[in-house]
């Protein structure tokens, strides 16, 4: 627990200001009734021996402004609404200046003859839910203070009894512990360990003598096939060491059936409602293609050791299988005039191969789009005012890029996009993205390079606050992609073998581009002679940070072979 000394720092009362609550955010467009199917937006996931049911509903409890920046304060509630039999896990918490979107998990026990858990039923373990057995307050900045002021907070950890753990935590505005039957505590086998995400709240920042920070916190066990449960509450407490273990735990799903993600109909049903339109820069020379096309116009599958490449099927079924990339093979254009043009790519035959995947223990759907561009064009160096087009550095064959819609398997509601941007990539809630026909969110594909961002505009990988980095212009033209018409199903693991046939091309491990090592040295040395000093030795900085692939180091690899396609995105 923290300690205080004889400083005391007073929030304002609760009364004394008017607070910034958040207005609360819908999609532009009413959700559809989706295809009849086993669960998927219910309401409800069964997660083995417990129900969760998400509430969006809030009560205000506390607020940090007006004592902190109002662009920095966050407001804490309870949730409210709750359904007859769930109970409370913990509270909830967001930016005060965000829309008000979020939500939290309540939970009940599963009746024991419930035909989804004859497989969990044991009338020997203990209950999956208990009251704690008290509250320790976690922190208040009243504590130790001469006059206990009624509009603070009062953050309450729940004490579990052994066996069981706590997923969150309560907000109070009075010093007063909450009732036990406030909320309940999980039985440990049925949660997982949680990591802490993003930072919310840092009141060291402003007042030095009280280290009390809140953050948003995530499961350990992501991607395809993680346990893990988002609770959708926080932890908060001192600065704690790097790898210690959290005294708030995520849920676990225990369920080995998978009964609230989407069936066949209701996929097909998500990707026409939601579907992005993927725009490219008006001046975007390198546009992409269907995979097909690529192969029908001449792409050629070359072995290490031989002196010509063979001709590939437009399935690619003649290429070589295998499960890892040993460096033998290679994809690249046709060795005669067809280059130039097979470089351009074809947008009219261009689709989005769609893989569908479980995400966060299976209580959201990954729908990760990837596009594929027969060449990734040179990159552009912004340095302040001026700029330098290199004729070679980030020019490959083979391009693959992605973004991924994230739905919320107990309502149908899209969650929040991810954005790939080259070796990295950012989640976008959607208040933030921008609409073109109802709830359907703009792509914008960077020129050249094809990174996606959510909005236009000039994007610097490197250093914004130097204006030092590779540019990523994104900008709306008549070039476009809509991924809710021109789309493929590729790969959805969880329906089964032979529910989606995945094309004999996604089976391909290899390098869809030829290894090249540009004299990249050449091109800078030319580039950084002409820089002031006072800039040289920041550029030559920011060059040995980028990816290696944008040297052309190494032929881009297919989809399966990213880490993101069984893993969790980078967030």
């Amino acid at each position: 627990m923290l300690g205080f000394g004889c400083k005391c720092f007073r929030w304002n009362r609760i009364n004394d200001f008017s607070s910034p609550e958040p207005e609360p955010f819908s999609l532009p467009a009413p959700i559809p009734e989706w295809p009849p199917g086993q669960g998927f937006a219910s309401g409800i996931v069964n997660l083995g021996e417990i129900e969760v049911f998400k509430i969006t509903r809030f009560e205000f409890v506390w607020s940090s402004y007006p004592t902190l920046d109002k662009k920095i304060a966050v407001a804490f509630y309870k949730p409210v609404g709750v359904p007859d039999g769930f109970h409370v896990l913990g509270h909830y918490c967001q930016p005060s200046i965000k829309p008000l979107r979020g939500f939290v998990l309540v939970a009940r026990e599963v009746e024991s003859d419930s035909p989804d858990t004859t497989h969990n039923c044991n009338l020997n373990k203990s209950p999956a839910l208990r009251n704690p057995l008290d509250y320790m307050l976690e922190w208040s900045p009243n504590e130790g203070s001469e006059e206990i002021l009624s509009g603070g907070g009062y953050f309450w950890l729940p004490q579990p009894p052994e066996g069981y753990k706590a997923l969150g935590y309560l907000v109070t505005n009075k010093p007063v512990k909450p009732e036990l039957n406030e909320m309940k505590c999980v039985r440990a086998d049925l949660t997982d360990n949680c990591e802490t995400y993003r930072l919310i709240l840092d009141v060291s920042s402003s007042i030095p003598d009280y280290p009390f920070q809140v953050w948003s916190i995530r499961p350990c066990d992501r991607g395809m096939w993680g346990k893990g449960v988002s609770v959708g509450t926080f932890f908060c407490g001192s600065f704690r060491d790097i790898g210690e273990e959290l005294p708030v735990a995520c849920l676990k799903n225990v369920n080995p059936v998978l009964t609230s993600m989407p069936n066949l109909d209701q996929i097909h049903a998500l990707i026409q409602h939601y579907g992005p339109t993927l725009f490219f820069h008006p001046e975007e020379a390198y546009l992409p293609s269907s995979v097909a096309w690529f192969f029908d116009n001449g792409a050629q599958l070359y072995r290490k050791g031989a002196s010509a490449g063979e001709a590939i099927d437009s399935t690619g079924s003649n290429l070589p299988g295998g499960e890892r990339n040993d460096g033998q093979f290679w994809i690249d254009f046709p060795s005669d005039g067809r280059k130039k043009f097979v470089k351009r790519g074809n947008l009219n035959s261009a689709r989005l191969y769609v893989h569908v995947k479980p995400a966060v223990g299976g209580t959201f759907t990954d729908i990760a789009m990837w596009v594929f561009c027969p060449f990734n064009g040179p990159a552009t160096l912004k340095v302040g005012r001026m700029n330098f087009a290199f004729s070679k550095i980030g020019r490959h064959v083979g391009d693959w890029e992605h973004f991924t819609l994230r739905i919320s398997n107990l309502t149908g509601e899209l969650w929040s996009i991810y954005f790939s941007q080259h070796s990295g990539g950012v989640w976008v809630d959607p208040y933030d993205l921008e609409y073109i026909d109802g709830n359907k969110a703009i792509v914008y594909s960077s020129k050249n390079g094809h990174a996606s961002f959510p909005h236009a505009g000039t994007f610097l990988q490197g250093s914004s606050k130097l204006g030092i980095g590779i540019r990523n212009d994104a900008a709306r033209s008549i070039l476009y992609v809509d991924s809710s018409i021109h789309y493929e199903l590729v790969a959805a693991e969880y329906l089964g073998d032979d529910v989606v046939t995945e094309p004999p091309w996604l089976q391909y491990m290899r390098e869809w581009g030829p290894t090249v090592v540009y004299d990249s040295k050449t091109e800078l040395d030319k580039m950084i002679n002409v820089l002031p000093l006072t800039l040289r030795y920041s550029v030559e900085n920011l060059f040995n940070k980028l990816p290696v692939e944008l040297y052309g180091e190494e032929g881009p690899t297919g989809p399966k072979e990213k880490n993101n396609w069984i893993g969790d995105e980078r967030w």
